[in-house]
């Protein structure tokens, strides 16, 4: 006999996670996330409700209101079999949420404004500073957008006449380049899939191949050991500020890490029994295990382990181009991008270009070119896919060439 199940999204999460709805009827399944939110640890997982517990004093109206969602699924799929149709997950759901419209699909309803709103907030305590002021920055633009073109912008309206219009003011109006516009479409589609789990949208038109994230290969370069071996070598004794981003950057160089990453080095990454660098990085939360090269060993022992203080990402960037110009790296370096449909050329002294992630960039190409295997150098920078870890290296063809001549098929 078909019967309603409650479970979590996630019952081994530390923050609150979402309840879907699961029915089993018929050799079908219905899922249905029904827009509400627990902590695991009110939770209970027998009985599928939330504990009765004074540390959860809304327990009552919760259970209730689960209560009235799989009376309500009951009665749906009844009435079906009783007036002779055969179920399927679309009448069920019509069928559903028919039944519910007047008890609780109703109190669920929030424009999509209000819910990136929401949504962002409660994205705080999980997410980067830098994703927040994205998901922010987003929901301004779509504001800006709502109201100089005098368009309604909510859930129903995001279609494919929304996705060109929105990113031809993008585009045009405000003059972003073509990386840019995507990030912003990439993020509206976050905001959707989120919503849609959630039971806010129905509207699948994002998800449409022509509702894409546009991207463009950007021209971020590299520094190699010769360079590097330049910087680290070049006296900045008398520039104290310039030596510690110096000696931060190099660590970047030589582990790999992202800024937030390297900047937080604490005496117990260290690993000085197997000459290792252990640390859970703070974008995907994974345990990377990194040998200390050499020149990592000898800027941790002048700091005596304790890495000093960073500037903020910003400074630090300012602060790496006069380093880098000081030690005379100005490679003429042509860069391309494309703002209003049309593609710039220009070309700008290599020094220019170097910020804190160009050092993950220099120790993902340096160990490729030194001949070790991707999904070792994968292993540290997590990506996921050979794919997309050559698509981030900056590897030249005549480089590339180099390479290959030294394989056994060439000799």
């Amino acid at each position: 006999m078909a019967k309603v199940k409650f479970i979590l999204k996630e019952p081994s999460s530390k923050n609150e996670t979402l309840i879907y709805l699961i029915y089993n009827y018929q050799y079908k399944r219905f899922k249905y996330s029904i827009g509400e939110k627990i902590n695991p640890k009110y939770w209970n997982a027998k009985n599928q409700r939330a504990k009765e517990s004074k540390n959860y004093p809304q327990y009552p109206e919760f259970n209730s209101r689960l209560d009235t969602l799989e009376n309500g699924l009951n009665t749906a799929f009844r009435k079906l079999l009783n007036d002779g149709v055969q179920p399927n997950n679309a009448l069920l759901k019509q069928e559903f949420e028919f039944e519910l419209s007047d008890k609780v699909l109703k109190q669920r309803k929030k424009t999509l404004f209000n819910f990136i709103s929401e949504f962002t907030e409660e994205s705080k305590t999980i997410k980067q500073n830098s994703t927040i002021c994205v998901y922010n920055t987003t929901l301004k633009h779509l504001k800006n957008y709502a109201e100089k073109k005098n368009r309604s912008v909510n859930f129903e309206n995001i279609n494919l006449t929304f996705y060109v219009e929105f990113t031809r003011y993008l585009s045009q109006e405000l003059e972003m380049s073509t990386n840019t516009i995507g990030k912003y479409i990439k993020t509206i589609k976050t905001f959707l899939n989120e919503a849609t789990e959630r039971g806010h949208n129905t509207n699948l038109e994002f998800r449409k191949s022509k509702f894409k994230t546009t991207s463009e290969e950007t021209d971020n370069v590299y520094l190699t050991t010769k360079e590097l071996k330049i910087i680290e070598d070049k006296d900045l004794s008398n520039k104290p500020n310039l030596e510690k981003v110096r000696d931060l950057f190099l660590l970047g160089c030589y582990t790999g890490l992202r800024f937030s990453d390297f900047t937080q080095i604490k005496q117990e990454n260290i690993i000085e029994a197997k000459s290792i660098i252990q640390i859970r990085t703070q974008k995907t939360n994974e345990k990377v295990s990194i040998p200390i090269h050499s020149i990592v060993k000898r800027i941790l022992f002048k700091y005596n382990n304790a890495i000093p203080k960073p500037f903020t990402n910003q400074i630090m960037n300012k602060y790496l181009k006069e380093i880098i110009e000081r030690c005379e790296i100005d490679t003429p370096t042509e860069i391309t991008t494309t703002k209003s449909g049309v593609t710039l050329k220009s070309t700008v002294p290599k020094y220019k270009l170097i910020t804190t992630h160009t050092a993950r960039r220099s120790f993902a190409t340096n160990l490729y070119l030194a001949d070790i295997p991707s999904i070792s150098i994968m292993k540290i920078t997590g990506h996921k896919t050979e794919k997309s870890f050559l698509k981030y290296i900056k590897v030249t063809q005549e480089q590339n060439a180099d390479k290959l001549l030294n394989h056994p098929f060439f000799n």
